[in-house]
């Protein structure tokens, strides 16, 4: 079962200036950044609030680290901007193929390692209304999620 709002991806092109709009401007703070070599990323995550499942909801500045990455062709194509949403899950495996089972079409077939060490999943945008969606099950909370960046 979906429980919260995760996250909403934001593709730029610069990650650094982009972190400073989001803190000056609204006063969100980083919580987290790490580079995703298979996902070709370099990412923040600007924590907004706690939910009532236990988890949080994001703000994910991504900045792509080589042209030929989704993010790269995206940026390309569109120019910086909403790129996804994302949906908590307890369980991205079970939800993934519920989903599936609606004739919807799940990107991967199994589950992928995400943000904070989370298990992710894709659903194609076609089947969502125009919407490139993203399943999450949150990693288990650690001490410090500020300065993971590898």
């Amino acid at each position: 079962m979906l429980t919260r709002i995760d996250h909403i991806g934001i593709a730029c092109s610069n990650l650094d200036a982009t972190v400073e709009f989001y803190r000056a401007t609204y006063g969100f703070e980083v919580f987290h950044t790490e580079v995703n070599e298979e996902q070709g990323v370099r990412e923040a995550m600007l924590k907004i609030n706690d939910t009532s499942d236990g988890g949080a909801s994001y703000l994910q500045l991504l900045e792509p680290t080589r042209e030929d990455s989704a993010v790269g062709k995206w940026l390309a194509k569109n120019g910086e901007g909403v790129h996804h949403i994302a949906f908590g899950t307890a369980d991205v495996d079970g939800d993934a193929e519920a989903i599936r089972g609606k004739g919807v079409r799940v990107l991967y077939d199994e589950p992928r390692i995400g943000s904070m060490g989370s298990r992710i999943t894709f659903l194609h945008p076609k089947d969502c209304h125009g919407v490139l969606t993203e399943l999450v099950t949150s990693a288990e909370p650690s001490a410090d999620h500020s300065s993971a960046e590898h």
